[in-house]
């Protein structure tokens, strides 16, 4: 077994220089990617809620139809609308965790 202190500082600051040059280079990776974080955050903001509201919309727009064109016993309205909220909300879910995932595996291939 070697003790030889000079070695293993030499191999704790080679591991350190490692771990800090990883870190600068996510960083500048990340300032590259996205330099307006916060308009990015509104972005993704109005791509979630949209792919919620078109959905909606777009059911209570056939349910509205149907109600016209088919009158009967029950409406159509907000059981379509209903429908087309939870098909938007589940779009967004499936979207960011998405987007989680990829966030994930691109931060793991940086730590690698």
């Amino acid at each position: 077994m070697n003790n030889d202190p000079a070695k293993q500082a030499s191999k704790h600051g080679a591991v350190f220089a490692d771990r800090v040059g990883a870190k600068a280079t996510r960083k500048l990776k990340a300032r590259r990617r996205s330099p307006n974080t916060i308009w990015l955050g509104f972005g993704v903001m109005g791509l979630i809620g949209w792919s919620v509201v078109v959905p909606t919309l777009f059911g209570a727009m056939l349910g509205l139809w149907l109600d016209k064109h088919y009158p009967g016993k029950h409406a159509w309205t907000l059981a379509l609308l209903a429908a087309g909220l939870a098909i938007g909300c589940f779009n967004a879910w499936n979207w960011v965790a998405k987007e989680d995932r990829a966030m994930h595996e691109e931060q793991e291939d940086a730590h690698e």
